[in-house]
């Protein structure tokens, strides 16, 4: 075994793989294999959906033989449940975890009987000796909406079914003291209820919400963005700081069909804006993680871990050290760049790469120093700045950029900044930006640095676009402190998971019962329509014997025996699949009113009555 990684890199991405409906998907799948051979920081892990052909698999596996040497195809169902999960080190174990709720028995023109195959993708990844030198991976695709975001879509209780039984897996990983990681096509936005379930059940965190917990809670016609009241963002904003992944602009699939077709014709080069808005953009992949180690090691509150953890030892010989946890570095969107021959995105998704570090949070002592020697600066500082004479009129600009962000403290001098010095330093400090974000392969976003910054600014946000984030997460700017890695394993960020409020539960309930009254409707119209037809083809056998001459004998009976083909069909989903889908129904809901019963601090015996069939709100 390799020396223990202190840093640990992963990658997500919906590859778009169907085999009969996905465009091009040989070449892209082999591209995106060669991508994730290639693409720095090199991955350790990556989690594949929608990869439903073998072949495709293989392709991949190829391209990253020596980057990702082990992987692991999953096979469910008839049709297969596409999803991969490739690794550097040893799969230790692995299993399939079907999903209870996946797909409606009235949706299989849709394809929901071979999406009754997803689940979840799990994998023990060993990669150290110890006990606890293991990562849990889940990878998953949950159920889609189908373009329907409204509460009354009768695929919002097989999500959150979804939800709830990730985040059991999840936390059973988290208990054994295993670092887990879930990598998912989550097929919702952030805060919404199953986000808000998954994260309220199971000890795992959204890396990106982490760095940028200002980011957007999915597309401008989303309910929860509206009512934030921010401006359309623009297509690179949505990119950086809103980790857009899916209906970006930079997609050329999310892209309409005559610029799509004028694209394969190759007529005119197919240049986005970085400043084009982009109303459709939403995050729905994402990287859930653990802090690792020990659950029961990590204090509920940053007073007890300076208190507890961080105190001398009995022997005065030194500082105890509060148990290292794992954090965020960085987390970015990746895979935008377009085939280099067909000249289309890879994927109708972009691709969700994280950095996470093993951190052993500093020592009291040292954060005392530290502290100290911090406000001798700032001391220091004021002092100096209280001599410096004050800024002028017209240095304006400069000091809006500042307060902007574009020019940082330590960019400045401590006296007044002359234009041309501030100009001359804004272009050097945009230069080596850009040219990060380009070895990166990011979006070049424009920014300002002459004196119309301010008029440039105020008309581009009059136009209804982003120009930086308005609430800039204070993690994202220190992501590479220590400090900031301290934070996040305090417990005012990492302790007890936040808890559903009771209306969550109520509501949750709410939609499992209207859900189940939609089932059984159904599910008593597919034996009535079996009844109807039965009728109606014996009625055709024997009325064929009253028609003059036997005319119209054979449309008769042909109509009526298809029509009752279709009803034996509706049976059979009736019998079996209705009725299988309603007693899941039952399960869940008996889950949920316990979890609440339990969260709101029922006693045992109200437990025993939960999800009694006196409560039910259905007609059975």
């Amino acid at each position: 075994m390799d020396q223990l990684p202190i840093e640990l890199n992963v990658i997500t991405l919906n590859c778009w793989g169907r085999k009969y409906t996905s465009v091009h998907r040989e070449e892209r799948l082999t591209a995106i294999g060669r991508y994730l051979a290639t693409t720095e920081p090199v991955p350790h892990i990556a989690a594949l959906q929608e990869c439903f052909e073998y072949e495709d698999y293989l392709s991949i596996r190829r391209e990253t033989r020596f980057a990702l040497p082990f992987g692991k195809f999953y096979h469910s169902g008839a049709f297969s449940c596409g999803l991969v999960i490739l690794s550097r080190w040893p799969i230790e174990e692995t299993s399939m975890v079907p999903f209870s709720l996946c797909g409606r028995p009235a949706g299989f023109f849709r394809g929901d009987l071979s999406l009754g195959s997803q689940g979840v993708a799990c994998a023990r990844i060993r990669y150290g000796e110890g006990e606890e030198d293991v990562v849990e991976v889940f990878n998953t695709n949950t159920h889609p909406s189908y373009g329907d975001p409204s509460q009354n879509n009768s695929y919002n209780v097989h999500r959150l079914s979804q939800a709830w039984e990730i985040a059991k897996l999840v936390r059973n990983a988290s208990e054994r003291g295993h670092l887990a990681v879930v990598l998912a096509d989550f097929n919702a936005a952030p805060l919404s209820l199953p986000y808000r379930l998954l994260t309220s059940h199971a000890a795992i965190r959204d890396a990106w919400r982490v760095l940028y917990p200002d980011s957007s809670l999915g597309p401008t016609s989303n309910e929860l963005e509206r009512a934030r009241d921010r401006p359309i963002p623009t297509a690179a904003f949505n990119v950086t700081e809103n980790g857009v992944t899916s209906n970006s602009a930079y997609n050329t699939w999310a892209w309409s069909r005559s610029e799509q077709r004028a694209l394969r014709s190759g007529k005119r080069p197919m240049l986005i804006s970085p400043e084009i808005p982009d109303e459709d953009g939403q995050r729905v992949d994402y990287i859930f993680f653990s802090r690792g180690g020990d659950p029961h090691a990590s204090p509920t509150d940053l007073s007890e871990i300076l208190s507890a953890h961080n105190t001398y030892t009995d022997d005065g010989a030194g500082i105890a050290q509060s148990p290292p946890g794992w954090v965020v570095k960085d987390v970015r969107v990746g895979l935008m760049a377009r085939h280099p021959d067909l000249g289309c995105s890879l994927s109708d998704h972009f691709s969700v790469e994280a950095t996470l570090i093993l951190h052993t949070p500093t020592p009291l002592r040292h954060r005392r120093r530290r502290r100290s020697r911090s406000r001798s600066r700032s001391k220091s500082r004021s002092r100096s700045n209280s001599r410096a004479p004050s800024a002028t009129l017209g240095d304006e600009a400069t000091m809006v950029l500042k307060r902007s962000g574009t020019v940082s403290r330590s960019q400045t001098p401590r006296g007044t900044p002359t234009t041309n010095t501030t100009t001359n330093n804004l272009s050097n400090i945009n230069l080596k930006e850009k040219k990060k974000e380009k070895e990166r392969g990011r979006p070049i976003t424009p920014s300002f640095t002459s004196t119309d910054a301010v008029g440039a600014r105020a008309a581009a946000v009059e136009q209804g676009t982003y120009l930086q984030s308005p609430t800039a997460s204070s993690y994202r700017r220190g992501s590479r402190d220590r400090a900031a890695w301290d934070l996040q394993l305090s417990s005012s960020e990492l302790g007890t998971p936040p808890r559903l409020p009771l209306a969550a539960y109520d509501e949750i309930l709410h939609l499992i019962a209207v859900h189940a009254a939609r089932t059984y409707r159904q599910r008593r119209l597919g034996i009535a329509n079996f009844a109807l037809w039965t009728t109606i083809l014996v009625g055709s056998y024997v009325g064929i014997w009253f028609l003059p001459g036997g005319k119209g004998a054979f449309g008769l009976l042909a109509g009526s025996s298809l029509g009752f083909a279709a009803g034996v069909l509706t049976l059979i989903l009736s019998v079996f699949f209705y009725a299988a889908e309603l007693n899941k129904l039952d399960e869940f809901e008996w889950e949920i009113r316990n979890a609440k019963a339990v969260i709101s601090g029922m006693g045992p015996d109200a437990l025993v009555h939960q999800g009694s069939e006196e409560e039910k709100v259905w007609p059975r």
